[in-house]
């Protein structure tokens, strides 16, 4: 990693591809411009960065070359791309591409993301080949990256890099943009369930997260809270090390290079060229790249319909289908081009004259003019896809519409629609439809098409590609500020120090522990979170120290308690602090309370219970709780609201209180919580020292029952009363850990100063 502290801060964007390609012909590299929809729309922005006013000066672009670079050229392949391109190479064999974008890219996650799982792959050597290769592009990064650096990742390709970034470097600000739709959680489901799960958590490397649509965001957090049971707050999800913003950035088109180039005697010399064979009819534009994502087959079927139907339009229209190469060799897309050159056949054969030919079929790559020329003289644009992140033809068609006239036809599929409500909207399914739209588009006034043209071109000139990227970089580098926030209560070296020498150098210290989510990670079943010898041995060796006292501090029945801590030099406190056992004695209640208010609570948690499958009740001496830590987290999270406000209410002029915990709603009687719990034990001795460790909701109350220098830790990133936070119980047992080390240092000095020696 290259390192330089006082450089100016860059954007390394991270995607699959280039700007360019490279080849190699006759002994030299070859360079040619890429075509990428990602690299066409980054261009201008990046361009022009060391104009703009803000923190972003310079750029790097790192990806694949295009091709597979013998390793005698690399060395001269990182030195013309780092001087001609600010770009730097990752390399990557034939069979690495082929399991990785042929596959798992373009056969897994390519058709499941786009509502095609007939057409998806599941192939188990393909998905450890994409882990691999994002694993490759992480140390492509790192070799050129700085600290300072802001780090964009691009596409599908890469959705396990920012966590591989994150975790080789914690502080690095990574953002994320996804340019294919997200799948609703029944589709993204159908992944096998580590692959899914592992997908979820290398996005959630990302401090920023972003999508096309307001759907796709929302799908993305669905799947995260059904998944991996994290919910989010107006879209901030809270992971166990930092806060994961998750946003909504259509992604605009550079519109003044459509615009101005409509206008160019290049383009206008081209148009007149492309109109003058056709004659006066109307012309219907058809551009896409082969794809079955893409509907062609239904705009043809479509077109025929509108012929069939209005035999007015023979002669009148004409559909210019262009059809970009894509993935040749793949058995569905040669088989669908097949499909496509017969319906173009079938159409022509059944309605062409000798004047006249109503399909005009090409299948070619187009250069940037012929394109715009194509759009400057379509009186009607057909976009029609069955699914589509974007479609930004869509928006290069209205932006060269220089003259205000003509009409958009779209999709209701793809994520351009939100944006481009003045077009013709359609279901892609219905060939029916489409044909009423072509109808409908070719009849429209032009006074109505002037006025739907320019209200959708103002909206694209305000947003176009560079407001889009400025917006994303802008929001990925406030989320520092967010971060620093968010971080900082968290426990630092010197704050533990600290702690290890307050311990250290007092007599009489208390700890107080919760056990669940502190001491050992929250489980689905109750049950299943049974101490292991480790920890009961690391306990004792806590509470066998002279001058300590260790208390564990539960929402656990007391009965749970007494069979795994009983036989501990500890003290216990049950159902979070109603049952009370100082070490050696009795369980005793500090406070007498009542359980006659169980039978009119528990019929509705039973009610409760019965309407979400999962979800179980437990009583304990003196309270009830409700879990729901198996069910349905979407459910489960609407459900418990609902209940939560129901004994609210149902309680309000009875002498109870509704604790809401970590998948968990529990009633119990009023004035007793972990925090008088902590005061009656504090109040037994005169204590120098306090560690006090929880973390859930119900702890908090044992945080603010603490005195001001009380070393107070709230375990996992969330706001709270606490001095400090930890992340993971794993952070709890190493403190504990360290602590106990202090500890037998200070029961034995002269073993421990001859063990050094």
């Amino acid at each position: 990693m290259t390192e330089n502290h006082h450089a100016p801060k860059r954007l390394i964007v991270v995607s699959n591809r280039l700007p360019f390609n490279v080849k190699i012909e006759d002994g030299t590299l070859q360079y040619a411009g890429s075509a990428g929809g990602v690299a066409t729309g980054l261009a201008s922005y990046l361009a022009g960065l060391h104009q703009r006013a803000n923190a972003l000066r310079e750029y790097v672009w790192v990806g694949w070359p295009g091709a597979t670079i013998d390793a005698a050229f690399e060395e001269q392949l990182k030195r013309e791309a780092r001087e001609q391109y600010n770009s730097h190479p990752v390399f990557l064999t034939d069979e690495e591409m082929d399991q990785f974008y042929f596959g798992f890219c373009n056969s897994t996650i390519w058709p499941l993301f786009h509502y095609f799982p007939s057409y998806t792959a599941y192939q188990e050597k393909q998905w450890q080949q994409y882990r691999h290769v994002n694993e490759v592009f992480c140390k492509g990064v790192l070799e050129v990256l700085r600290p300072d650096d802001l780090v964009w990742v691009h596409d599908y390709h890469l959705m396990l890099l920012p966590r591989l970034l994150k975790q080789a470097m914690p502080s690095l600000q990574v953002g994320f943009f996804l340019h294919i739709p997200f799948p609703s959680f029944e589709i993204f489901r159908l992944l096998p369930g580590s692959w899914r799960r592992d997908i979820l958590d290398g996005l959630l490397g990302a401090d920023l997260i972003g999508f096309h649509t307001f759907d796709y965001t929302q799908h993305f957090l669905q799947c995260v809270l059904r998944i991996l049971g994290l919910e989010h707050n107006m879209g901030q999800i809270l992971t166990p090390d930092r806060v994961v913003k998750v946003e909504t950035f259509p992604m605009g088109i550079d519109y003044e290079k459509f615009s101005t180039a409509a206008n160019s005697p290049e383009v206008k010399q081209e148009a007149q060229k492309l109109r003058q064979p056709l004659g006066d009819v109307k012309i219907i534009l058809s551009v896409d790249r082969l794809d079955y994502t893409k509907g062609i087959l239904n705009r043809l079927a479509a077109f025929e319909i509108l012929l069939d139907t209005h035999a007015e339009y023979r002669g009148k229209v004409v559909l210019v289908m262009n059809v970009v190469p894509s993935r040749i060799g793949v058995y569905e897309y040669d088989k669908m081009k097949r499909q496509i050159e017969e319906l173009v056949g079938k159409i022509n054969g059944r309605f062409s004259s000798i004047e006249w030919t109503p399909v005009i079929y090409l299948y070619r790559n187009t250069p940037f003019e012929t394109l715009v020329a194509h759009y400057a003289i379509s009186d009607v644009a057909l976009v029609t896809p069955l699914r589509d992140g974007m479609n930004l033809v869509a928006k290069e068609y209205v932006a060269s519409r220089t003259e205000g006239t003509g009409v958009l036809i779209l999709s209701e599929m793809a994520g351009a629609v939100k944006e481009l409500g003045e077009a013709i909207t359609i279901n892609p399914n219905n060939r029916e439809e489409i044909s009423d739209a072509m109808k409908q588009a070719l009849e429209i006034p032009l006074d109505e098409q002037k006025s739907r043209i320019r209200t959708m071109q103002l909206r694209l000139r305000r947003y176009n590609v560079n407001r889009w990227a400025q917006d994303f970089t802008h929001e990925l580098m406030q989320t520092e500020q967010v971060q620093n926030k968010f971080c900082a209560k968290l426990m630092n070296f010197a704050a533990k120090e600290e702690l290890i020498d307050a311990y250290r150098s007092r007599s009489r210290r208390i700890l107080l522990l919760d056990y669940d989510g502190t001491l050992t990670p929250l489980v689905s079943h109750p049950a299943a979170a049974r101490p292991t010898q480790e920890l009961l041995q690391l306990i004792t060796s806590l509470a066998t120290v002279p001058g300590n006292s260790v208390v564990l501090i539960s929402g656990r029945d007391k009965e749970t308690l007494q069979a795994w801590f009983g036989a501990l030099p500890v003290s216990l406190a049950a159902e979070h602090g109603t049952w009370i056992r100082e070490s050696g004695e009795e369980w005793k209640m500090p406070k007498q309370l009542t359980s006659d208010w169980k039978a009119q609570i528990r019929a509705i948690l039973e009610i409760y219970a019965d309407r979400l499958p999962g979800a179980m009740i437990e009583e304990k001496d003196f309270s009830l709780a409700w879990h729901y830590r198996t069910a349905d987290p979407e459910q489960g999270l609407m459900l418990a609201r609902e209940l939560t406000d129901h004994l609210v209410t149902f309680t309000a002029n009875i002498d109870l209180q509704v604790m809401r915990g970590h998948k968990v709603i529990e009633v119990r009687g009023a004035g007793v919580n972990k925090g008088t719990a902590a005061q009656y034990l504090l109040a037994k001795d005169q204590f120098d020292f306090i560690l006090s460790l929880g973390d859930d909701w119900t702890d908090e109350d044992m945080f603010g029952a603490m005195p001001e220098w009380a070393y107070t830790i709230r375990v996992g990133m969330a706001g709270t009363h606490a001095r400090f936070n930890l992340r993971t119980p794993r952070d709890v047992l190493r403190l504990l850990e360290t602590i106990a080390k202090v500890s037998a240092e200070i029961e034995s000095p002269e073993k421990t100063l001859s063990e050094t020696r």
